[in-house]
Order: structure tokens, then sequence, then C-alpha cells
């Protein structure tokens, strides 16, 4: 491994193809506003490093970056890469990481709108994140202990699994299958509209009109507060602990609740409801 220490890049592909490469301390910035500059690397260490400028991570495989700052003109940072991880470290600017495989991210803090699209094989871990539209059509998703603040998450997902995190976001799961919370916070409205085989099981859900238009849908040990509207012509299996504001044409399967404030099937409902309903006990 070649060491490069206390150096800055600013011309284009400053490092284009470069191989066996430990970065310390280095910053990627300047007047020449380069762009790409270790495209197509592989293995590759960064550490204590600044990236300032564009597309700096395309086509690289194995890297490992620590305690690295993206600033937020470091646009679409890392794009078709594999075998990355990513621990300490700040990542700012638009479409950070996109169409990349085998992601491992620790302890770091995103700002990156339209963050993780169309990823696969991506674990985060302990990390805040901020991003308007983050994972969408992304595939085999596990996160632990992160706190997400955004709007349109996780639409069009297969294969994920949250655990322990708190979510603040809107039209979250939307059309997404083979999805697992546990143990998680998750406020919006729209939750999870078309999506398939999505589970929460002790989970703390707030938000309007959630869980609609579901196939395969479970609620297990959950609470559901300031939920008026939910679950309309979907498939579901749900035992809540308290109350739900309303009900609206769930479509079939159980709904077990301490209380439901309103059951509203509707006369123009386009599916006939076989829904059982249960307040005040157990399913």
């Amino acid at each position: 491994m070649k060491e490069i220490v206390n150096k800055n890049f600013s011309q284009e592909r400053a490092l284009y193809a470069a191989k066996g490469v430990i970065l310390k301390n280095c910053t990627f910035s300047g007047e020449e506003d380069g762009e790409s500059a270790l495209k197509e690397a592989a293995n590759i260490q960064a550490q204590d490093c600044t990236f300032a400028l564009r597309y700096p991570l395309w086509h690289n495989k194995k890297v490992v970056l620590s305690n690295v700052g993206m600033t937020a003109t470091c646009r679409a940072a890392l794009w078709y890469s594999r075998r990355v991880n990513i621990s300490g470290s700040r990542l700012n600017g638009i479409k950070a990481v996109r169409e990349c495989t085998d992601i491992k991210i620790d302890n770091c803090r995103i700002v990156s709108p339209e963050f993780g699209w169309k990823c696969k094989n991506v674990s985060i871990i302990d990390t805040d994140i901020q991003s308007e539209y983050a994972f969408l059509m992304s595939r085999g998703i596990s996160l632990k202990g992160v706190n997400f603040n955004g709007k349109y998450s996780f639409q069009y997902t297969k294969n994920v699994h949250i655990d322990g995190c708190v979510l603040h976001t809107k039209d979250a799961f939307w059309h997404a299958e083979d999805v697992t919370v546990t143990n998680s916070v998750v406020n919006g409205e729209y939750l999870g509209w078309y999506s398939k085989n999505l589970t929460f099981i002790n989970c703390k859900i707030t938000g309007t009109q959630p869980l609609c238009y579901c196939k395969k849908l479970k609620l297990i040990n959950c609470e559901m507060e300031n939920t008026d509207l939910a679950f309309e012509y979907s498939r579901v299996n749900a035992r809540i602990n308290g109350s739900i504001l309303s009900v609206k044409n769930p479509r079939s399967g159980c709904i077990c609740a301490g209380g439901i404030g309103k059951v509203i099937i509707t006369k123009d409902s386009k599916h006939n409801s076989n829904c059982r309903i249960i307040t005040g006990g157990k399913a």
C-alpha cells in the first residue's frame, strides 16, 4: 500500500484508476474544480480527508473511509462502487450514494437529498440521516440505531430490516416488499401504501391515513397514536396496544385493539370488508 499524506488534489481524475493507496489528511478541492478524483480505483483507504469536488468515488472496488468529510459541493460522491466501509464520517452533498453494492456505514452523519438509490446490501448502524428522498428501489437494507428525517423514504425497496430506529418520514415504504420494522418509532403520513409483506413489531406509529392498500400486512404489539383512516383496502392482521382514532374499509384479516374511535365502512367501497374488528380484548 502506498501512503499519500497532507496533499491537496484539485485537478480532474487526480488519482484515476489508483490501486492500493492510503490517503491521510488529504483534501480534494481547489480552483481547478476537478471531477472524478478516484474514479475506477481499487483498494483505497482515506483517513481524515476532506472531499469538496464532484463524483470522487465512482466505479470503485474495496474502499475504506474513516473520519472523512464530504462537503455540500461533493455531489454524487459514491456511484457504481462495491465493498465500501464508511465510519465516523460526514456525508453532505446531493445523491451521495447510488447504485452501490455491499455498503457498510457506521457512526456517520449524512445530509444528502436522494440518498441511497438503487443499492444492494446496505448496512447502516448508529447514524443520523437527513434525506428528502432516500433508498429508492434499493434491496437488502439493514438499519440499526438510525435517526432518519426525510419525506419519501424506502419506496419500491425489498428485503429491508429496521431495528431500534426513529423515522420521521412521509409516504414511507410505498410499494415496498418484505420489510420488517422492530422496536422503532415511525412518525409520518400515508405510511406503507401499496406494500406487500410489511411487518411492524413492538413499534410506535403516528400519522394520518397509514397502511392502506397493503397485502400481507402485520402489526404485532404496536401502538398507533393519532392515526386515523387506517388500513383502507388492506389485508391486515394487527394487534394494537391502546387505541386507534379510526379505521376505514379494511379488506380482510383481523384488527385487535384496546379501542377504535370509529370504524368507517362506506357504501361506495370498492371491496367488501371481511375484516374482524376486536376491541377491548385479545385476538
